[in-house]
């Protein structure tokens, strides 16, 4: 993985060593900004003292976990239920990945079973994980036959919608002018 997202290098360097931190910052991109939510796992490592594992997390007390995300400045405009949401998609990973968060993806057969086994992740309805499935392909390298196809509109390339085509400051831009487009759509429909 290499990402270079707008955010801190140590932050990206995590992200990039770590699928774990790809994992929850997905979890946290929602209703905070994508910095904010790519940011927190680095947070939350420097909070812990170390890079949490996914069996860590899924067994944390529930209390000490919102704490810690609650800290100020918090993780989450919500910390309490991105806590649990957090934990819960750790849980899954232990229970079904063995705790290994790049399992999830490592070795989907193709773009199909890539989006069913991200979208029954808890939080990650529809949207979110085509958002996965096309951050994996342009980011990650993992583009197994259809992933394009899984990722909707999301997995074109240069499409600009989303976290997956976020390079640098440019390509932040163009992502803010669609995200800010979609939403002024939104709001003339319901007029």
């Amino acid at each position: 993985m290499t990402f270079s997202l707008p955010i801190d290098a140590e932050a990206n360097a995590l992200l990039d060593r770590d699928p774990l931190a790809v994992l929850l910052g997905l979890t946290l991109d929602q209703q905070i900004t994508m910095e904010k939510a790519f940011t927190s796992p680095w947070v939350l490592a420097q909070r812990l003292g170390h890079e949490p594992t996914a069996a860590e997390l899924a067994d944390f007390d529930p209390e000490a976990l919102v704490a810690i995300f609650a800290q100020p400045p918090a993780l989450h405009r919500f910390p309490k239920a991105m806590a649990a949401r957090c934990q819960e998609v750790c849980r899954v990973l232990v229970d079904q990945y063995g705790g290994d968060a790049a399992a999830l993806w490592r070795d989907a057969a193709d773009g199909a079973e890539l989006f069913r086994r991200i979208h029954a992740l808890p939080g990650f309805g529809q949207q979110k994980a085509q958002i996965l499935v096309a951050l994996l392909g342009k980011q990650c390298g993992v583009t197994p036959p259809g992933w394009r196809e899984a990722a909707g509109g999301y997995g074109e390339a240069d499409a600009y919608k989303s976290v997956a085509d976020i390079v640098d400051d440019e390509s932040l831009t163009k992502v803010r002018a669609y995200k800010k487009q979609v939403k002024a759509e939104a709001r003339a429909a319901k007029a």
